[in-house]
């Protein structure tokens, strides 16, 4: 019992949906998007503003990042940016994970 409870625990990341994403980007909200999709993928369009860091990489460069911000997290279907949230949170940050990615995202890209 004891090991479900902390495995629902770790899996407890916060999520929000594309569509909320796309109306604070519409509204020029103050928030910091991270793509962890690979360089070749974001070549194919990103969320404007978005700081891209891959997947793999980003142990060694999360010091890139400020932990007083809250990250809301974007990859290309909500998998990887899942397991990047959960990591930056064991680490200290605030996450937020975007449910069904880029595949969901109907808003501008660049």
């Amino acid at each position: 019992m004891r090991g479900d409870k902390s495995k629902r625990r770790r899996s407890s990341a916060k999520t929000i949906a594309a569509q909320e994403v796309e109306q604070l980007v519409k509204k020029q909200e103050q928030i910091h998007i991270l793509d962890v999709r690979e360089v070749e993928e974001v070549k194919t369009g990103k969320i404007p503003n978005a700081l891209n860091i891959p997947l793999p990489l980003l142990e060694f460069r999360m010091h890139e990042l400020d932990k007083t911000n809250n990250y809301i997290v974007v990859c290309r279907s909500g998998g990887r940016s899942g397991m990047a949230a959960r990591f930056l949170e064991q680490q200290g940050y605030s996450v937020t994970n975007m449910t069904g990615g880029m595949m969901e995202w109907k808003g501008k890209t660049v």
